[in-house]
């Protein structure tokens, strides 16, 4: 296992990497070029900048996300090819440079929705939360104001305005575009990536969708394990994995978080690792990463994690805004750095606990 913090860059994000450096434990960031835009090939220069800065700090680059996947390939539109073509030469450099894991998602219109991203908890810290009723009756692009609105001037990933300032004609877009045409977009998109990823031994790993069920009648593909292992038999490719992310497939109560990671034994190539708390149908709050503080159980999923034999990063994800830090919304550096440091315990109580085969533990 290998412990990380995601990183979007100088000029982007609040934490600088000489904090990240002094969280106990962290080994490595999780970052991208959060300047360029969906299909937008990436300048060996600017990666060679981008590594050389995390490792003058004495981190790594264990992994990019993401790059992100421009809306005519999700579509299948006519220029798909062209813009798959130039994700191909990113990857290419990308694997010139050494970095091997690429977190993804194929999402429709919106990476992720939430309805505040500064709800007040009783202990005082505020955090992201959904709720269904209140975004069902919004029109998209009032939605999109609303995150706008409560981004603290940050630029949130996957709601950049570059896009998003055009959601109606998105929606436009991807109107035909059901579950089966989407599903079917992706595999073709994996399909024409892998030789290259087999090339440099680039990991491809899917994230869920954020929630786990349609918004705005969009399509919805990689929701429950059932999907997941749909797409790992259709493109049964060891290259083709998942970002096993607990905050978005623990959207839905249903979902067996620890059983789905057993069943992706070896196709789990990196982990988020977060709780939250269910209030509600189609309701959750974000809050610490502490079992009993949430709807989930840590431990279980850590220990499902490295029963199944899991060697790869493991980052916190969205934390909680705490003792009056500023910065972006479920990235800010405290409260992840208590997550990181609680799932560094429970990783090594496993490790002494039940030492796997060769451990030193």
């Amino acid at each position: 296992m290998y412990m990380t913090m995601r990183w979007f860059g100088t000029g982007y994000d609040a934490v600088t990497l000489a904090q990240i450096r002094q969280v106990p434990g962290v080994k490595g960031v999780i970052t991208t070029l959060y300047g360029t835009q969906p299909g937008d090939v990436w300048e060996r220069e600017a990666i060679a900048a981008m590594k050389a800065e995390v490792e003058a700090s004495g981190l790594t680059i264990a992994g990019i996300e993401s790059v992100n996947i421009h809306d005519a390939i999700k579509i299948g539109e006519s220029e798909r090819d062209t813009y798959i073509d130039h994700y191909i030469t990113t990857l290419s450099r990308l694997g010139e440079a050494g970095i091997r894991l690429i977190c993804y998602n194929f999402m429709a219109v919106f990476d992720w929705t939430r309805s505040d991203l500064a709800k007040p908890r009783s202990d005082g810290s505020t955090t992201m939360s959904y709720d269904h009723q209140v975004i069902e009756p919004m029109d998209p692009e009032a939605l999109f104001k609303s995150m706008q609105a409560q981004s603290q001037a940050y630029n949130l990933a996957g709601w950049e305005p570059e896009r998003l300032v055009h959601i109606k004609q998105l929606f436009a877009r991807y109107q035909g575009v059901d579950e089966e045409k989407l599903f079917a977009n992706l595999v073709y998109f994996l399909k024409a990536i892998l030789p290259t990823c087999e090339k440099y031994g680039i990991k491809m790993a899917i994230h869920p969708d954020d929630p786990a069920w349609p918004v705005f009648d969009l399509p919805r593909i990689i929701t429950n394990k059932e999907q997941l292992l749909r797409l790992m038999t259709a493109v049964d490719n060891p290259y083709n994995g998942v970002t096993f992310c607990t905050g978005s497939l623990g959207t839905n109560p249903a979902n067996d978080l620890p059983g789905i990671i057993t069943a992706l034994k070896g196709r789990i190539h990196f982990a988020h690792v977060r709780n939250l708390l269910h209030t509600g149908h189609r309701q959750f709050e974000e809050c610490a990463h502490l079992s009993s503080d949430g709807s989930m159980d840590i431990f279980a999923i850590m220990k499902a994690l490295y029963d199944t034999g899991f060697d790869g990063p493991i980052r916190p994800d969205h934390g909680r805004t705490i003792w009056g830090e500023r910065g972006m919304p479920g990235y800010g550096l405290y409260d992840r750095a208590l997550g990181l440091c609680y799932l560094n315990g429970l990783w090594e109580a496993l490790e002494k606990l039940t030492p796997r085969r060769g451990s030193k533990a």
